[in-house]
Formats: C-alpha cells, structure tokens, sequence
C-alpha cells in the first residue's frame, strides 16, 4: 500500500492507497516543533493495523521546519521502502510558467497534477487551507499561476484579535444573510464573504483561462475548510476532499517503477 503525507501550515493529512483506491485518510495538527521519532511515532498510531502494510511513500511538506524532520523520518523508519518527497527537480510532467518556478508550492503541484488527471479541460483549484489559494491549469495540465487570500481561520482569528466586542463563532449559516445579532453578523460576514471572495477570484481567472467563454473549466475545491464555502459558492462546480493525497500518489508513480 501507498501512504501519501500532505504536510501543511496547520494539518498534516495521511492518505493509504490501494492502488487507485483511497483506503483511509487521517488528519493531525501541524506542529513545527514535533521531531521525527514523535512524528513517525504519530503516524503509525493513526495506520493501525495497516502500518506494516506501507510498501512505497510519497509526501510533501510546505512547513521548512517539519519538512527536515520529515526527511529524518523517513530514512530512519522507512529505509528500505520506495519514496519520494515532492519538491523541485522530482518529475511531475506539471509545466510550470511562472516567473520562478521553484517558488511554487509542493501542495499547488500536485494539486495541479491531479485535477488534469481528472479533467481533460482548463481547470481552477480553490484549496481553503491556511490561506486561500486559486490556482490556474491550462487545458494542457500547465501550472499558470493563481491568487492568494486569507483562509477562513486566520481571517477570525485576526478579527477576534483586533476588534474587542467581536469574538470567534461557530461557523454555520445564519438565519438569513442580513445577520440579527453579533454572531449573525459575523456567520454572514465570513460565510458569505468568503464565497463572494472566491466566486469573484474565479470567475476573473476564468474569463482569462476562457475568453468569451468559449472552452469549459472546471472549478475544483479542496483542503480542509472547503465544506464552510461549498453550499454558499456559484462557481465551484467538484469537490475532490482528496485531490492533494491523489497528486501525491500520481507524482509516486511517475518517479518508482514497480
């Protein structure tokens, strides 16, 4: 089996593979302190019973800090396993055309990857993690480029923060868009800020991605925040939940040969 690691600013996501089946996918909190022997320690509590069933590993890590230990992991409890590290110089097929291209993130390249593996079109990805990232891919599997924004998280935090009458929510829908109490106005001013945000993001790129409308583009959501947006969104056309862990597992199979 495959175990793919997508390591983030604020999660680490474990995915078992299968083959093309997802088996189980598991969630962690990101600390920048953990060291490799607690991570490695970590992981295989979260497999279970399928933590001697790994037989090939393939992972990311955009936190320089937990990437290290990463590395120290894997060649220390893994050695005698298949792996990869997706960062510049490992084969992905993915054309980047950016400015610098190693300024791209190791979660944006594998998300591109997957999405042209599962749409022969142009496509936008929007991963609500962190921040909040619209990527633009080409009908060709290019990376273009895309935007940032703030994730939904750090936006509440900040305003819990600054302002001293406001305080953090619960984020579900309010009753109606025009919010009757504090917490209804701050449900509606998230919730639908942040849809409006994305739909506006969206559908700027995809006027450049389609001028005048011409081509079709799918508009893939991702990352662990996507379920909030998801139902208050007009463009977002896919959920893939696992579209990070599938790039993980593509960028593995276009490195080790079986």
């Amino acid at each position: 089996m495959l175990l793919t690691v997508d390591v983030g600013n604020t999660n680490i996501v474990l995915g078992l593979w299968s083959g093309d089946e997802l088996v189980g996918d598991w969630r962690m909190r990101t600390d920048a302190r953990m060291t490799a022997d607690e991570l490695a320690l970590t992981v295989r509590g979260l497999l279970g019973p399928h933590a001697d069933a790994v037989t090939g590993i393939s992972a990311l890590s955009t936190v320089p800090a937990v990437l290290r230990e990463l590395r120290v992991m894997l060649g220390r409890y893994y050695a005698r396993i298949p792996k990869i590290v997706v960062e510049p110089g490992v084969r992905t097929g993915v054309a980047l055309l950016v400015d610098n291209p190693k300024e791209v993130g190791a979660d944006r390249l594998v998300n591109t990857l997957a999405a042209h593996h599962l749409h022969s079109t142009a496509c936008v990805v929007v991963d609500f993690g962190t921040s909040t990232n619209v990527d633009a891919i080409s009908a060709r599997g290019e990376f273009l480029g895309g935007a940032f924004a703030p994730g939904i998280e750090i936006s509440v935090d900040a305003l819990a923060l600054r302002a001293a009458a406001l305080r953090k929510v619960e984020l579900v829908p309010p009753r109606s868009v025009i919010g009757k109490n504090t917490v209804e106005c701050l449900q509606s001013g998230i919730l639908y800020g942040f849809a409006g945000q994305v739909d506006g993001l969206v559908r700027r790129i995809v006027r450049e991605l389609s001028p005048g409308g011409k081509e079709p583009v799918a508009v893939l959501a991702t990352g662990g925040l996507a379920p909030l947006v998801l139902d208050e969104s007009e463009t977002i056309t896919d959920h893939v939940p696992e579209l990070t862990l599938l790039g993980l597992r593509l960028a593995y199979e276009r490195n080790i040969r079986p």
